[in-house]
Formats: structure tokens, sequence, C-alpha cells
């Protein structure tokens, strides 16, 4: 979050003072403790908190998009020991969706990222989600699609003109395929629907299979959705999960 530059209310100097104790602290051999909120130190985040800070910060963005100067220096500081991420993204590696950014200009040490084009989850990017939860305690995981994407009009080339693309290309976009197929009929935009389709189901794969994250779902202490970020606008649109 970035600092007020206009005295109304808190900065994210005072912040980091008022959350220096929720940071980790990573003794050798101890698993680090639960991630805190910068406001509330006494008192873990729930799925439900984060989320509701990152439409806060989505809100923010679009209504007030001027980002202060953010106090780079102190936030660094404060997070060397440790780091206590209080949401994860996977996001699209589109220049134009970062998530510190469009959730409402969020510093060092906030959340937890994984980028790829199509905003996937191959084994690397499940290894980091299942991490930023099980050990870093982020209580909830955003699968974050986009409008207009790039990998995602290619998955839908192959559906609608059976195209090919060279080297490791082709192999990375075929997940999103089936959900392209499974739209291709609905009314609107074509590569849109398929976005928010592939998000969905990657938002209910990671929700409902593997040895860590379902396990979590069903505990209460983790959520996953899915959402859509609108490059024209700025809105983030909520597509599973609680709204």
């Amino acid at each position: 979050m970035c600092q007020d530059c206009t005295g109304g209310g808190i900065s994210r100097r005072t912040m980091l003072k008022a959350g220096a104790v929720g940071v980790l602290a990573t003794a050798a051999g101890s698993a680090p403790r639960t991630a805190l909120a910068a406001e509330s130190p006494a008192k873990a985040l729930s799925p439900d908190e984060a989320l509701a800070r990152l439409k806060e910060g989505n809100a923010r963005y679009v209504a007030d998009p001027e980002l202060c100067v953010l106090d780079l220096a102190a936030q660094r500081s404060a997070v060397v020991g440790g780091q206590a991420p209080w949401a994860t993204v996977i996001a699209c590696a589109d220049s134009r969706v970062p998530p510190e950014l469009i959730f409402g200009g969020h510093g060092v040490g906030e959340l937890f990222v994984a980028r790829n084009a199509g905003n996937l989850v191959d084994t690397a990017t499940l290894g980091t989600v299942e991490y930023g939860a099980a050990v870093l305690g982020a209580p909830v995981i955003v699968v974050l699609a986009h409008t207009s994407c790039g990998a995602v009009a290619a998955a839908c080339n192959i559906v609608t003109e059976n195209a090919r693309y060279p080297g490791a290309i082709g192999p990375m976009i075929e997940p999103i395929v089936p959900a392209a197929l499974a739209v291709r009929d609905e009314s609107g935009d074509f590569v849109d629907n398929a976005a928010e389709e592939s998000a969905r189901r990657t938002a209910d794969r990671l929700a409902t299979t593997g040895a860590i994250l379902p396990e979590r779902v069903g505990a209460g202490s983790l959520k996953v959705v899915a959402a859509t970020y609108d490059l024209k606008t700025g809105v983030v649109s909520w597509l599973s999960g609680p709204v």
C-alpha cells in the first residue's frame, strides 16, 4: 500500500512500525510463523479478510490510481528477516497486469506472486503456491486472468484455425485449449470467455486436488478464487469464490 501523501490516513511507515512484530522471524530449523496483517499484528488475516483487502485495493486503484511515493527502503528493512505475505496471486506475465499495483499499490513483502503466460499452474507454480499456503501461511490464492490475453488468444486460434506454435509456446498453452473448447459457442468475446473459464478451472483444480491445498480449504484456513482484470477499466471482477 502506498504512503498517504495527503496526511489523511495511516502512512506506510506507520503501518510497518505497527506490523513489525508480525514479520516472520525464522530461526535455523524452525518453521515460519503465520502471516500477520500489518495493521493487526496480534491476529492473522482470515481468507475473507485477505479477499476484502484485495477488493478494497482494486477499488482504490480504479478510483484514485495516482500512486504516492513508496518508502521502499523502510519496507525492505522491515522484511529482510523473513516474509509474511497475506495473499498469493497467480497472474499472467503480461506486463500490463502487475498484481501489486492493480490491487492497490502494495509494497515489498505483501503479495506472494507467481506469473507466467496465461496464468497457468505447472509443477513449479503449484509448488510455489503450496509453499505460500503451507509455509508462509497466505490465506487466499487468486488465479487472475485478464482481458485480451495473448496466451489465451493463441489457444483459441488452435481451436478455430488449428494453429501451431514454435518451440515451447505450443505445449505451454495446451492446458488452455479445453477451456476454449468449452466456451467456443458462447456469446461475447471468445478470448475473454476462454480466459475466464480457464481461470475458473485452474482455481477449482487447486482447491480440490493435491496433498496440501484441499486440506487447508476444507479446514477453512485457505480460499482459492478466480478473477479477471479488465485492461481498459482497471477493474478486477471475481469469477468464483465469495464476492
